[in-house]
């Protein structure tokens, strides 16, 4: 039986942004429940498309997918989240990761080294939830050293005790899928031993949703929802096909399925055509 906190998100994979606009309509009337877009090194800016895709949708959540944490300033990313959260009536999700060093990392000069921007990811979103209660802080990390006096005033978002927070892991490196116990979700995929890494099958969202289990109980938080997200391509044009090929995703502890159709053959008219079958229920 399909899970019932199953929900389904959708990544724009391209176009301009009037055609996100338009594509936001079409997938909050398909009956989605959640719109996503690329937070790349230089492109359409996130914060400013998922702005207008906010003032066109009233149900649709929304978010990056996703925001490497550690190229952007915690307190500008706590304030573009909060803001973005308020004009949104509180429908913003914030998806964060390493990031992929082949958009351009390299090129603009940004740290490229895994470990290092792990560091900053972790320093980076610790910061990001400290300014978000609004109160003044005092941090002192490896890389961040903040006194915040909070002289202008608390701002907060609209959704407490803070906007969710879903990250990414890789199993079976369990230090990645430790991170998830501080947060709300995480999207989850796999590295391979010749060093693939694409988001995982059935069997082996068994096996992360097990370990996130094992850590909740491990530190006494097994009434803390956790979403286990993943990533992947519904059939096209077979309503009862896509349904079929989620539903062992659901059945294995998935509770959002988003559908990224990021290399899909087809181009624009494909990902307006999926948009418009509908989600996978």
């Amino acid at each position: 039986m399909e899970n019932r906190g199953m929900r389904y998100g959708f990544v724009i994979p391209g176009g301009d942004i009037l055609d996100w606009i338009s594509l936001a309509v079409t997938l909050e009337a398909a009956g989605w429940d959640a719109v996503f877009v690329a937070d790349l090194v230089y492109g359409p800016d996130p914060w400013v498309a998922l702005a207008a895709l906010a003032t066109q949708t009233s149900t649709l959540r929304l978010g990056p997918l996703i925001t490497p944490v550690a190229r952007r300033r915690p307190w500008k990313l706590a304030s573009e989240t909060a803001t973005l959260d308020h004009l949104s009536a509180g429908r913003v999700i914030l998806a964060v990761g390493l990031g992929a060093i082949d958009t351009g990392f390299d090129q603009v000069g940004e740290v490229i080294d895994r470990r290092v921007r792990a560091e900053y990811m972790d320093e980076g979103l610790e910061l990001v939830t400290r300014f978000w209660q609004g109160q003044p802080f005092v941090y002192q990390g490896k890389h961040y050293q903040v006194n915040w006096t909070n002289s202008m005033g608390s701002y907060v978002p609209i959704q407490q005790p803070r906007i969710p927070i879903w990250v990414v892991g890789a199993w079976p490196y369990r230090q990645t899928l430790a991170r998830a116990r501080h947060y709300d979700g995480l999207i989850a995929s796999t590295k391979y031993p010749d060093g693939r890494i694409a988001p995982s099958l059935p069997d082996e969202i068994r096996a992360i949703r097990s370990e996130l289990d094992a850590l909740s109980d491990h530190e006494g938080h097994t009434d803390t929802p956790r979403d286990l997200i993943i990533e992947g391509v519904s059939p096209l044009g077979d309503r009862a096909a896509a349904a079929a090929h989620v539903r062992s995703y659901s059945e294995a502890g998935a509770t959002w399925w988003i559908e990224s159709m990021w290399e899909e053959p087809g181009g624009m008219a494909a990902v307006v055509a999926r948009a418009l079958q509908g989600p996978p229920r």
